[in-house]
């Protein structure tokens, strides 16, 4: 009971994250405010599901137009409508100086692109499954080098896995 007290004094918002997958690479950008090297993705709005966020948020960070890839099970029903299941998701503790303490519900998505590659906007590069293996350290914006996070890497390594294959 004292655990369940302890979760609703938190506040908490969805998000949707997508690991958007091309040639073996995953697509990731150096975050300023979480200083991390994080995929595209955003807070759910109001009247939108978790899909839709999460192609809304991929193609406004990134400029890139993505399709979301099944990673669960089809009931195959005509009603209700079944929207693609994320592939996992996470709780997420945040630290936003403005707001204060929150998490995140984030769904987590596989992507590919829907289309020919187009440009990347500035800051997002692709990163390959043996940088994610090796954690390799990453250059950015400060021009100064940080490996993605555990869970970046693995999910990403994940996503490259499924969709490569």
């Amino acid at each position: 009971m004292k655990l369940y007290n302890m979760y609703m004094s938190t506040v908490r918002h969805f998000t949707s994250t997508g690991f958007v997958v091309h040639g073996n690479k995953t697509l990731l950008h150096w975050h300023p405010k979480v200083r991390a090297w994080l995929p595209p993705g955003g807070h759910v709005e109001e009247n939108e599901d978790p899909v839709q966020a999460v192609l809304r948020e991929v193609y406004e960070e990134t400029g890139v137009q993505v399709q979301v890839l099944p990673t669960g099970q089809d009931l195959g029903l005509g009603y209700p409508t079944q929207i693609q299941p994320p592939f996992t998701i996470m709780i997420e503790d945040i630290y936003d100086l403005e707001t204060g303490y929150h998490q995140h519900i984030d769904m987590i998505y596989f992507c590919s692109l829907a289309g020919a590659p187009t440009p990347l906007r500035a800051g997002w590069i692709w990163v390959d499954r043996q940088n994610l293996v090796d954690r390799t350290p990453l250059e950015n914006i400060d021009n100064s080098t940080a490996s993605p996070p555990e869970d970046v890497c693995l999910i990403g390594i994940q996503a490259i896995d499924m969709l490569e294959s």
